[in-house]
């Protein structure tokens, strides 16, 4: 790939030269990088203090402050900067010759650049044309940029902003919006987990087995130890073992690995939150899953219909939709699908729409196939309830419907947001259920769980019955703010 940086100054090597020239002027003079500045203010509290002063107008306020010069004009005794700090606050600084002095003013125009961060002391006026400015009685160079930045005026390519965010968040507005975004439905449903009486914990990324979803793992060696490890695929077996210790309303936010595809909705690294509670079940879970949204949505927005990145929006507010993964399914399809119904038929019908799925499970037939009749044409929230049993090992079977089990997946403009169960705590079951999968693994399925003793002796000290969800924290960001996995994702993995 093309380095844009380079397209945006082919005489990149001498510019370069031409600054690491001033870095070593800078340091003979004093420090091109000091270790402390005497900063009293941020921008932003300046621009709080005197948010409209009248023009040209002279406040007898100094302050001292420091930011990046993202703009720069010289104009023979008088020269402007525009410094701006790290949350997106500017303000101009004004280096004038009647208050620097003509060595400190000439040493100014031939040391410091676009991207330099620059300390400033000196009187808050307005100029001549109203603009907040700082009036500068000294300086000092904070930080010397050895690389120029791209040009301010040209949009960079979402390819560009990802393998360079530290640019992306230096000139874009919009990338240090999304970073805050994400912190603040971090913070939103911290708040909801705990007026709910949820406790957080930790639990191990580096597992001797591992389980809890069915997807691909990486692998690692611990030489202290001379053993294969896994980077964890789910926190779920873990998170279950401290229900059975008695912390009943348990979450977790955390990082997987999946040693599988990435597209615009999938990352092999990923944040993820589990929760899961004693004495609920899937609709407890549902019920949850939908507050932490809608709480999120309200906390950061101010409001549950969502404007996203197009213009279009995304209604999260009122109660959601629940169907039923095969009702839907018979009434898409146009010919009534059961958990009875045969493999045959189910694969005549693939082949009747031109659905290709290779795959020993009756359930992954019926997932597939619902994927393509029903799944285009979800748009606003919906729950889909009662997945097949073959295909969800630790969920229990549904209490009135036989050959499905209580799972629902939660779809938000098209894609899989979220999932819950009602957990399955039968340890007897739960074996032989671990028993199929290792005969799947042995038939070459690499995402079939391993049978985990560890966690089969703790459920055999009795696990109450509970409620379970995950939720995908990237594509809760996706459904906020209509942007890609990639853009959600401070520094995404990138090929």
């Amino acid at each position: 790939m093309t380095d844009q940086l380079e397209n945006d100054a082919e005489d990149l090597p001498e510019q370069i030269a031409i600054r690491m020239a001033k870095r070593e002027k800078l340091n003979e003079l004093s420090d091109a990088y000091p270790v402390s500045l005497p900063i009293t203010h941020t921008i932003s509290a300046v621009r709080a203090e005197f948010p409209e002063l009248e023009i040209d107008v002279a406040t007898g306020k100094t302050v001292s402050v420091a930011g990046r010069v993202v703009f720069a004009r010289n104009t023979g005794k008088l020269c402007f900067a525009t410094l701006q700090s790290g949350d997106g606050e500017r303000i101009q600084a004004m280096v004038s010759l009647d208050k620097v002095g003509e060595e400190s003013l000439e040493l100014y125009k031939e040391l410091v650049d676009l991207g330099d961060h620059l300390f400033v002391e000196g009187e808050v006026i307005t100029s001549k044309r109203g603009e907040l400015s700082i009036l500068v009685a000294s300086w000092k160079m904070a930080a010397k940029t050895i690389r120029p930045l791209p040009n301010l005026h040209n949009d960079l390519s979402e390819e560009f902003r990802v393998r360079h965010r530290y640019i992306d968040l230096i000139v874009r507005d919009r990338a240090r919006e999304v970073v805050k975004i994400r912190s603040q439905v971090m913070q939103s449903m911290r708040k909801t987990f705990t007026e709910d009486n949820y406790l957080e914990v930790e639990t191990p990324m580096l597992q001797s087995m591992h389980g809890g979803a069915s997807a691909r793992p990486f692998k690692t060696h611990m030489n202290a130890f001379d053993m294969e490890l896994f980077l964890r695929i789910a926190p779920e077996l873990f998170l279950k073992r401290a229900v059975v210790g008695g912390i009943e309303r348990v979450f977790e936010i955390n990082r997987n690995f999946r040693n599988e595809g990435a597209d615009s909705t999938h990352s092999p690294e990923f944040a993820m939150l589990e929760a899961y509670q004693a004495y609920g079940d899937y609709n407890t879970m549902a019920e949850l899953t939908q507050k932490l949204i809608q709480n999120a949505a309200q906390d950061v927005y101010g409001t549950q219909v969502v404007k996203l990145e197009d213009g279009e929006e995304n209604d999260l507010s009122g109660s959601w939709d629940h169907i039923s993964m095969f009702d839907s399914l018979s009434a898409a399809a146009g010919v009534e699908i059961t958990p009875e119904t045969s493999m045959a038929e189910l694969k005549k019908l693939a082949d009747k729409v031109e659905i290709e799925i290779d795959h020993p499970l009756h359930g992954k037939y019926v997932e597939e196939l619902w994927e393509h009749f029903v799944k285009p044409g979800l748009t606003s929230p919906t729950f889909v309830m009662d997945f097949p049993v073959d295909t969800s090992p630790l969920t229990r079977d549904h209490r009135s419907k036989p050959g499905v089990v209580e799972k629902w997946d939660l779809y938000i403009r098209g894609y899989e947001q979220a999932t819950g169960y009602s957990e399955l705590v039968d340890p007897v079951i739960q074996r032989e259920r671990f028993v199929a999968q290792m005969a799947l693994a042995k038939s070459g399925d690499p995402e079939a769980m391993k049978l985990d003793e560890e966690f089969l002796k703790a459920l055999e000290f009795g696990m109450p019955p509970s409620g379970g969800m995950g939720m995908g924290i990237d594509r809760l960001l996706m459904s906020l703010t209509g942007l890609g996995i990639r853009e959600t994702i401070l520094f995404p993995l990138v090929k």
